[in-house]
């Protein structure tokens, strides 16, 4: 049996309504991390329904509790077929944001998979049911037609990356040995373009914290009072607007990385950012100058103001309130050191003349930037096997633009990182209307068959 046998066979798996009858039952598992009321799902998306599907395929699981106490189960699996050849380690996340079940469009369902054109719609569609149903879909494929897969897989699912990813650090420091593996290539996030298929390398960190400015206890009328009492909605508001220029570009030099270097740069030249019919236009004017939009979101940092508060908005009464608080955002690459943030963020503060502004993290955890070289052998592979099935050259991102708990891999395991989306940019990700594109799912499944057969081929290190 060949290659092309393999990718035909996926293609069949789709054309017939394999894929809707596998991703239908998964999505029909309402696994809302952050609703405490679903922690039986959870189990269940692992101990029933991903445990019977990779038992089918000759794999060997377990469920495991969360070492933190809180946050879902994991589970591994694995199937060794010849400890010399290759181990791949392949990541998803069971786990899906709130319903929001009375916002979506007549006629949806959150929990249930809706065709309607090349739409395919249903909550964890995109993020990240659908992308690890097509990898192990593929994974399927290939076993069946070449009766083996010739190399070794580990399977890790978590269902807790929608809540920030909680005892995924410990889970795979306690579990190292079970982990190891060659390279990790899993499937989460964009693509690119949505007619272009993409690699990506790594994340951007990220990191969320609140600025607050508390002047008194108590609002004040502001005929009696105003010009006399400092405002923290005002003094906030530069605060604010002295850590970027009027145009976004970042005035704290040690969020400024020196990391864009020029094999990023090469990796980065031809790549078109395009989210689909429904995306917003880029502003060209906007973010630091001289880059271009892809070395703007995938080479640079970048900060955001998520929301500002001062005073009622919903109620505004004629009186200087007593508080304002924003909550803000650094993206950012590999070069920033995150310990060092926010004390870099005190010290400009104070500088500038903002002592008064309080700033402290908005979340526990914090998601590190990483980045594989473009240059690795395994991103060539990679490439090469995209290129032969698909006839065309993958984008390459040195990194996502969002966040993922890459680090864990990159770091604490210690493997290459080969990341392959299987959405796109405008996918309503976290939103009503979560979908994915039915011919951007057909060549993903190409695409994973064609990688895993060329995995089966890799010689032995």
């Amino acid at each position: 049996m060949t290659r092309s046998a393999a990718i035909a066979a996926v293609e069949k798996y789709f054309d017939g309504g394999g894929f809707l009858v596998d991703l239908s039952r998964r999505v029909g598992i309402p696994t809302e991390s952050q609703n405490p009321a679903r922690a039986k799902e959870l189990h269940d998306y692992l101990e029933v329904e991903m445990s019977e599907s990779l038992e089918r395929i000759g794999m060997t699981s377990r469920v495991l509790p969360n070492p933190m106490g809180k946050g879902g189960p994991f589970l591994i699996a694995e199937l060794i077929e010849d400890p010399r050849r290759p181990t791949v380690l392949m990541y998803g996340h069971g786990d899906v944001i709130r319903g929001q079940d009375e916002h979506w469009r007549a006629g949806l369902n959150p929990w249930a998979v809706t065709q309607d054109g090349n739409r395919i719609y249903g909550r964890g569609t995109a993020d990240n049911k659908g992308q690890h149903t097509i990898n192990l879909a593929a994974i399927e494929a290939v076993l069946r037609t070449r009766g083996k897969l010739g190399f070794n897989l580990k399977v890790l699912i978590e269902t807790g990356e929608e809540m920030g990813s909680p005892g995924l650090k410990v889970f795979c420091e306690q579990n190292r040995e079970a982990l190891r593996a060659d390279v990790l290539i899993a499937s989460d996030g964009p693509r690119l373009q949505p007619g272009r298929a993409t690699i990506f390398l790594g994340s951007r960190g990220v990191m969320n914290f609140n600025m607050t400015v508390e002047l008194r206890k108590g609002a004040h009328n502001s005929g009696n009072w105003g010009g006399l009492l400092a405002n923290p909605g005002i003094i906030l508001s530069h605060a604010i607007a002295s850590i970027t220029d009027a145009r976004g570009a970042i005035r704290v030099p040690e969020w400024r990385p020196d990391t864009l270097t020029p094999s990023v740069k090469k990796a980065l030249s031809d790549l078109v950012i395009d989210g689909g019919e429904e995306a917003p236009s880029i502003d060209a004017q906007w973010g630091e100058p001289g880059l271009s939009a892809a070395e703007r979101v995938f080479g640079w940092s970048s900060f955001e103001v998520l929301a500002f508060v001062t005073g009622n908005p919903d109620r505004p009464v004629n009186a200087i309130p007593p508080r304002a608080s924003a909550t803000c955002q650094l993206r950012y690459v590999v070069g920033i050191e995150p310990d060092e943030i926010l004390p870099a963020l005190r010290r400009h503060l104070e500088a500038k003349g903002f002592p008064m502004v309080n700033v402290e993290p908005a979340r526990e955890a914090v998601m590190h930037a990483t980045r594989l070289d473009p240059e690795s052998p395994w991103v060539r592979w990679a490439v090469e096997s995209i290129e032969r099935t698909t006839g065309m050259k993958p984008a390459i991102l040195p990194n996502l633009g969002g966040s993922l708990p890459n680090e864990v891999f990159a770091e604490i395991l210690g493997m290459p990182t080969v990341w392959i989306p299987h959405s796109y940019a405008s996918c309503s990700q976290h939103a009503p209307n979560e979908h994915l594109l039915a011919p951007i799912v057909r060549e993903a499944l190409q695409i994973m068959a064609g990688i895993y057969w060329d995995l089966g081929d890799k010689p032995a290190a």
